[in-house]
């Protein structure tokens, strides 16, 4: 056991193993005594006399290559922190007396091929957790065991996973809840061992800002009037410090009772909104939820949705019931009103007597003025639109059709006459005064006067013997 120990220890970081030489040398120039180490990135040689030494390059099968010039007399050279698990190549170029002679080493990934961990992926949540994984190569032994180590670029500083997770005794997964040594670059080694053969090493240098899941937001609430509902909420909390523009957010809006009718309501807020929405909602409302989620503004990778937060009425038929009911009898009320304006009985219960006048010229005059006078003493207007009348006159009116005459002229007045201005040259008056017909004195007829006297009977009293 503490063999498989030291032989872990030996190779946690993959320098001398992994190592290979191919020198190209010119008869009379010493090899250079090429040297790389892993952990830094820096690649040296032994420095010899009268040699120039004029660049150094790595070449990266997915990079390319990368090229560093060296100052005189310079015998190293530092490359930027590069995955390694693929294979590089670093060639020297050196100027001599006789010319200028380029030195390569070869740096490879040493061990049977598929045996490295595949799938590794690392993710940050709730801004203090770390969880990485990976699974078993392909070709590994069954006695395999990888061992995942954590450097952060910036200081240098390594760690090994506090917390493996395992699957059948072989670690597959670590997890940390101890995030104080990362920087914003981290480089992610996963080392194996086994007793029947070598396992390569798989690497990975991850951004922070890549593989954190930001949290849902906080403190959602809803506030609504007549016509909207104010969503509002606050930034969650990340690893570090980030303004609001640098966030999205993405709002799920359902309805309730008819969330297979209602359709996914998904929709995008930036962060420069002041973190809020207005949602179009007018009253009486169905009952909603509304669920809402993070990501960065530059990298499409979204978080958990939060807990549902309701809004809105449980029965909104029920208030459009109410409603409606309310109008309808408002409208009955109102009819019912208006018909017994109109239905009304004349304000003096006492019918009136049938009028019947035939009457010669001046008592037809008296006759009709006075059933021309309306009982609050105006007199009505179709009785001065009447042409005069003749000798002998016969009218007629019933109670009844004046009672409804007199109502339909309070409901609907007459509209006055507009005068003609263009073909009407004399005014002209089409009522007529029954006042300017003066009858003749020694024409009219003599009225002829009964005098009515009261005769009581005297009883006779009897005759007395």
């Amino acid at each position: 056991m503490s063999e498989r120990q030291e032989t872990e220890k030996a190779n946690r970081w993959p320098e001398r193993s992994l190592v290979q030489w191919d020198l190209t040398t010119v008869e009379g120039f010493p090899s250079l005594n090429m040297k790389f180490d892993s952990r830094r990135m820096e690649l040296s040689w032994d420095c010899k006399e009268n040699t120039t030494y004029l660049e150094c390059v790595m070449i990266h099968k997915e990079k390319g290559p990368i090229e560093i010039m060296l100052k005189e007399n310079e015998c190293h050279c530092k490359f930027p922190d590069y995955s390694l698990h693929e294979g590089v190549t670093f060639m020297v170029k050196v100027n001599s007396i006789q010319r200028p002679i380029p030195e390569t080493l070869v740096y490879t990934n040493s061990g049977g091929k598929g045996t490295a961990a595949q799938n590794f992926s690392c993710f940050i949540y709730n801004a203090n957790f770390m969880n990485c994984t990976w699974a078993k190569g392909q070709a590994a032994p069954d006695d395999v065991q990888y061992f995942l180590y954590i450097r952060d670029l910036k200081y240098r500083r390594e760690r090994e996973c506090p917390h493996y997770l395992e699957d059948s005794g072989t670690h597959v997964g670590c997890h940390l809840e101890d995030l104080s040594g990362l920087a914003y670059y981290n480089y992610f080694l996963v080392n194996g061992t086994s007793q029947r053969t070598g396992i390569q090493f798989f690497d990975s240098i991850l951004y922070w800002k890549k593989i954190e899941i930001y949290s849902p937001p906080n403190n959602i609430s809803v506030h609504c009037n007549v016509s909207h509902c104010l969503i509002q909420w606050e930034k969650p909390v990340t690893r570090h410090t980030l303004s609001n523009r640098e966030f999205k957010y993405q709002l799920d809006i359902q309805r309730l009772k008819n969330k297979e009718h209602s359709g996914n309501q998904l929709i995008e807020v930036s962060g420069n909104w002041e973190n809020k929405y207005n949602f179009p909602s007018p009253e009486p409302r169905a009952k909603h939820t509304v669920k809402i989620r993070t990501s960065d503004t530059r990298i499409q990778r979204w978080g958990s949705w939060s807990q549902p937060v309701e809004f809105g009425s449980d029965d909104p038929e029920a208030s459009l019931v109410h409603i409606y009911m309310l109008v309808v009898l408002g409208t009955l009320v109102s009819a019912l009103i208006i018909g017994c304006l109109l239905k009304r009985p004349p304000s003096h219960p006492i019918r009136p007597p049938h009028i019947s006048c035939t009457l010669d010229f001046v008592r037809a005059q008296r006759c009709l003025h006075r059933a021309c006078i309306q009982p609050h003493g105006s007199e009505l207007p179709l009785c001065g639109m009447l042409s005069p009348p003749t000798p002998l006159l016969a009218v007629h009116f019933h109670p009844i059709s004046l009672t409804r005459f007199l109502a339909s002229r309070r409901l609907f007045p007459r509209i006055p006459h507009v005068k003609d201005k263009w073909n009407d040259n004399q005014p002209s008056d089409h009522q007529v005064i029954w006042e300017k017909f003066v009858s003749d004195p020694q024409k009219a007829d003599n009225e002829e006067i009964v005098t009515v006297e009261e005769v009581t009977a005297v009883t006779a009293a009897p005759a007395s013997v």
